[in-house]
């Protein structure tokens, strides 16, 4: 069973091949989401993140999950090397991990749940379990960001999480914390591999606020790989990335 549905400004699709897949199970998880999106959205002022930054909420007394969120992003921000910081110009915005976090807490509740073969995949930020309905690994594309009708890269993931930071959707939305007058436009995207979604966004995210020093960062990180496309539409990857590449598209 394949359902997609409209949440958090992005389609969220799940994939569940075991036969034991129920409307039920679907309808758990698009429900998680729905929370995640009135809990953290920047964009709906009933938000506990709106909240705060309008002074109302003071983070202490924010839900347990977004305590949760706190300590990944100072995490982050700690393993990044300040390159990762939810707090821009005084305002308060977790959405560069909390989608990642989201994504691995809906694909765990479904491990929970006794599934053990499917995928959760956020505006292209994917979390995969086992195999997929032709028994084999789960087939995740990497767009071209200039033509995104064009798959530039096909990896094979099973129990694995990739997600991609990128300007060519969203626009320039990720900064350099260290520098507000620097553009970030030397690179267009950068996809992550990771043990699982969470700790692939994460730092997809620091990564591409890095500039072209991103992949290198990546690089130097264990169980992380990463295939980063700059401005002028040249390719560059980490030691091991070509491991998950499909062979029709190496």
């Amino acid at each position: 069973m394949k359902q997609t549905r409209w949440l958090m400004g992005m389609p969220i699709t799940v994939e569940i091949v075991d036969a034991s897949a129920s409307a039920e199970a679907f309808d758990a998880i698009y429900g998680y989401f729905n929370y995640v999106d009135q809990t953290f959205s920047p964009f709906k002022d009933s938000s506990e993140v709106s909240r705060v930054n309008r002074g109302e909420l003071a983070l202490e007394d924010c839900c347990a999950d977004m305590q949760i969120i706190l300590e990944l992003a100072d995490l982050t921000r700690l393993e990044s090397h300040g390159y990762f910081d939810v707090w821009h110009q005084g305002k308060f915005n977790p959405s560069g991990i909390v989608k990642g976090w989201a994504i691995d807490e809906a694909a765990s509740l479904l491990y929970a749940r006794g599934f053990r073969n499917f995928y959760v995949d956020a505006g292209g930020d994917v979390q995969v379990y086992g195999r997929n309905a032709r028994g084999q690994a789960w087939s995740v594309g990497i767009c071209n960001p200039f033509d995104l009708s064009q798959i530039v890269k096909t990896v094979m993931l099973d129990d694995r999480g990739i997600a991609t930071s990128g300007s060519y959707i969203r626009g320039a939305h990720i900064y350099n914390p260290h520098s507000d007058a620097d553009a970030l436009d030397e690179i267009v995207s950068i996809s992550v591999i990771g043990p699982d979604v969470l700790e692939a966004d994460r730092f997809a995210t620091a990564a591409f606020a890095m500039g072209r020093t991103g992949v290198n960062f990546i690089e130097s990180l264990p169980g992380l790989e990463a295939y980063m496309i700059d401005r002028a539409g040249r390719a560059t990857m980490t030691t091991h990335f070509r491991d998950y590449t499909a062979a029709a598209h190496v």
